[in-house]
């Protein structure tokens, strides 16, 4: 080999040197790269009449306020009601009458969900509050749910619990246990009923570690978005006391404080005061929120999970792996100990964990907060909350997350809970567990927090969290200030009530809202919300004005039309005027560049142009000879002759009359998509109206002991030997329809134009109502004759036909002849 081959083989060595350690560097970044949680929905204990916690702006007036969430049993837990005894010991008694108990856990809309009245009945009311809270989330994050996108989200929930069917066990009287007893109840349906609702395509998960069992789902969340399992991630975690046979199991052991609360790091802690909540937070790589203009509320650095192994007990604290995993979260934030300025500690209010916890970070930090001379922020939120268990983790981020988004440190004790608990050498930990509000301490450079959590099964989670720079991220300089034009805003919903009260919602919000916002506030409200039946579509130029406008279309609304006569494609028509059109043209595209950024340039075409803008906005148009609307340049039309202008004269009006025709089509029910209308100075708001849900009653009364007598749910709604002769076809298809009626158990009686789904129906209900048919009648028809998008007419028309010819087939046969008997 001559000197000039190796040279350049030498060369060749180096550059694939660089490639490699360029790409070992590329993925030491992936496996270390930020998170950022964009969106949070809750439903947490408030202590007061008013309702629960159900904002994360609720929750930072809660955590800034005085006194706790607890309250005494509820009326309609008559199982621990009846447990109930106030001296400890008692064998199948339970000491605690008092926790952090939600106000309305049977309130749910089930229609806005697409669940039938029985199904939402037999539903824990867990995967009830986790779809509202999970939806909320995604909104807040600006995140439009289309079930057809089959968005990639995972979904990972901690949920250690599942006591609602309960009620519906009882071995003496099997018939209450129903199809939707399996998934009604069971952990793994919280997150997959989640997944199949909103029609996601991403990992999901379900999973039980006890106390820890929301933040190890925080966790695999964490590194499924690290990994590229999927774009956005929900971690959730839910807990409801619903049964008393836990609370005794725990009054059994003494685990419970007797007064029902969390008195963390106190000297008068004697157990834990359980609690009840869910909550759900939207996560994605902040490097794809960022370029999306998501909200960042703050940015997790990192997670660690590991088990105490060969503890003293199964169910005792060990610090030493408590240790290890602070300092795997920290490694994997690439966080120096000495950053952090608070940590939000499991502190259930126990004689033996809250010692064990302090050693912990004391073995972890104690060196490092010494050394920088500011002290450690410390406390718990189950000393307000209660211990939500399988949430506590959940409540516990949310809360670290407001912290570091408002760059406050709420109170973490109450002045009048005394001494702090004496068994913990607190001087090894320059610490304080605050009892007034304070700023997070200007000292430290940056706001950074740990939250730590252990279950009783053994699992230990910390997680790092960090406050988003928004400035320093963003790295764009001042932002680029709205051009002050017209704007496009859009609020729609299910039904006529839920559409006034969004529509009141956002009046108040524009009311508060700085012109310099209000860009983002249309973009967040057209893009990052789904457009349902009930449509709104306003233009203005001011938030007043956009105000004013909103109420006066409310008054006006139109009837929603049937889903055929949703706007579906438009014809084009434009005016024999060149240079009118490409001064137009030219103003519009102006107006909004992403909208003709790609969009191929024919002027020579102004219809196919305009065309191809309606397409990127998801409408299919194709041009169409006649003149165009009176006073137009260009217009759009559809439907029986309906017409609005798209282009005009005068650069000025171009973009406001072009924005009146989207919000026609809007209103008229195209499905449209809006985000190439977004301006250089919009991003997605966290802080808007969410939809509000519409809550009817659903609920499944607790048994009393032994066979209740009462009828088994779904029962035939005809007697036996009331039904009508089956070749009488009307009298046949009338009881079918009650039938059905009672088999969804529906409030009103169904529309008979609408199909079987559509209905609430789905696989488990139409199985139980083809077996109460065909107890009562013969059937010969099969799945495949009667599928489930029929009407209901007429599905109750070929079932009543079938009857009656099965009954004729039969009396023609004659006797059947047993064989072999």
């Amino acid at each position: 080999m001559d000197p000039a081959q190796i040279r350049a083989l030498m060369a060749d060595q180096l550059t694939l040197s660089r490639k490699l350690r360029a790409r070992i560097s590329e993925l030491e970044e992936e496996r270390h790269a930020p998170v950022a949680v964009v969106g949070m929905g809750l439903r947490l204990p408030s202590g007061r009449a008013d309702g629960d916690l159900d904002s994360p702006s609720a929750y930072w007036d809660f955590l800034n306020s005085e006194g706790t969430a607890l309250s005494g049993l509820p009326e309609e837990r008559p199982g621990l009601r009846a447990v109930y005894d106030p001296t400890p010991g008692r064998p199948g008694r339970s000491y605690v009458d008092r926790a952090g108990f939600l106000s309305d856990i049977a309130g749910f809309d089930a229609e806005f969900f697409g669940i039938s009245t029985r199904e939402a009945r037999l539903l824990d009311p867990q995967q009830r509050l986790l779809l509202e809270t999970s939806w909320e989330a995604l909104e807040r994050a600006g995140i439009a749910v289309r079930r057809s996108d089959r968005l990639n989200v995972g979904v990972y929930l901690g949920m250690m619990a599942s006591e609602y069917t309960e009620r519906m066990e009882d071995r003496a009287d099997t018939t209450r246990i129903d199809p939707y007893y399996t998934t009604g109840g069971g952990l793994c349906f919280g997150a997959g009923r989640i997944a199949f609702v909103m029609g996601f395509s991403g990992p999901v998960v379900s999973m039980d570690t006890a106390c820890s069992s929301s933040l190890s789902a925080l966790h695999l969340a964490v590194r499924g978005l690290r990994a590229g399992e999927c774009r956005y991630a929900l971690a959730c975690g839910s807990n409801l006391l619903l049964s008393a046979n836990l609370m005794v199991s725990l009054c059994q052991t003494r685990a419970l404080s007797p007064e029902g609360r969390s008195k963390s790091f106190l000297a008068s802690a004697d157990g834990y005061g359980r609690g009840e909540g869910v909550g759900a937070i939207a996560l994605m790589r902040l490097d794809d929120a960022l370029r999306e203009r998501r909200p960042v509320l703050a940015v997790i650095r990192g997670t660690a999970v590991n088990h105490d192994g060969a503890a003293s007990a199964l169910t005792a604290p060990n610090g030493s792996a408590q240790q290890e995993v602070i300092r795997a979260a920290l490694d994997d934030a690439r966080i120096d100990p000495g950053e952090l300025g608070w940590v939000e500690a499991h502190g259930t209010g126990t004689v033996l964990g809250d010692p064990i916890e302090i050693g912990a970070l004391t073995g972890v930090l104690g060196e490092a907060v010494r050394a920088r001379g500011v002290p450690l922020g410390l406390g718990s939120v189950k000393s307000r909350l209660g211990h939500l268990e399988a949430a506590s983790g959940i409540a516990a981020v949310i809360k670290t997350v407001l912290m570091l988004h408002h760059g406050e440190i709420p109170a973490a004790r109450d002045a009048s809970d005394g001494e702090l608990n004496p068994h913990i050498p607190w001087q090894e930990l320059p610490s304080r567990v605050p009892s007034r509000k304070a700023p997070w301490p200007a000292e430290l450079p940056r706001r950074v927090a740990g939250v730590n959590s252990f279950g009783m099964s053994g699992t230990n989670v910390h997680v790092v969290i960090e406050a988003h720079d928004h400035r320093a991220a963003d790295g764009s300089g001042p932002a680029v200030p709205p051009v002050g034009g017209a704007e496009l805003l859009t609020v729609s919903a299910r039904d006529e009530q839920a559409l006034a009260v969004l529509a009141e919602r956002v009046r108040d919000r524009l009311r508060h809202t700085p012109e310099a916002e209000l860009p983002s506030l249309c973009h967040t409200l057209r893009s990052g919300r789904v457009a349902f039946a009930r449509r709104l579509a306003v233009v203005g130029t001011s938030a007043a004005e956009l105000a004013e406008a909103l109420e006066r279309a409310e008054r006006a609304v139109p009837e929603p039309g049937g889903a055929g006569d949703a706007v579906r494609s438009v014809t084009v028509r434009v005016a024999d005027d060149a240079k009118g059109l490409d001064q137009a043209l030219a103003a519009l595209t102006a107006a909004f560049p992403q909208l003709a950024d790609g969009a191929e340039q024919a002027p020579e075409d102004p219809a196919a142009l305009l065309c191809g803008l309606l397409a990127r906005l998801g409408l299919r148009g194709s041009p169409a000879a006649g003149a165009p609307a009176a006073g137009a340049l260009a217009s759009v039309h559809w439907g029986d002759d309906v017409s609005y202008p798209l282009l005009v004269s005068g650069a000025a009006e171009v973009p406001a009359r072009f924005l009146q025709a989207l919000a026609a089509l809007f209103t008229a029910g195209a499905d449209l998509r809006f985000d190439a209308l977004c301006g250089p100075s919009a991003r997605l708001l966290g802080d808007l109206p969410t939809y509000p849900f519409q809550h009817r009653r659903y609920w499944v009364d607790e048994p009393l002991t032994g066979v209740r007598g009462e009828a088994a749910a779904g029962g035939s709604a005809v007697p036996r030997d009331d039904l009508p002769e089956p070749h009488d076809r009307a009298a046949v298809h009338a009881y079918l329809q009650t039938l059905l009626t009672d088999v969804l158990q529906s409030p009103d009686p169904s529309d008979a134009g609408t199909s079987f789904l559509d209905a609430g129906g789905d696989s488990f209900t139409a199985t139980v109502f083809i077996t109460q048919v065909e107890e009562n009648y013969r059937v010969s028809l099969s799945p495949a004759d009667l599928p489930l998008d029929l009407p209901l007419d007429e599905l109750c028309a070929r079932l009543a036909d079938d009857i009656a010819a099965s009954a004729d087939a039969t009396a023609t046969a004659g006797p059947v002849e047993v064989v072999g008997a």
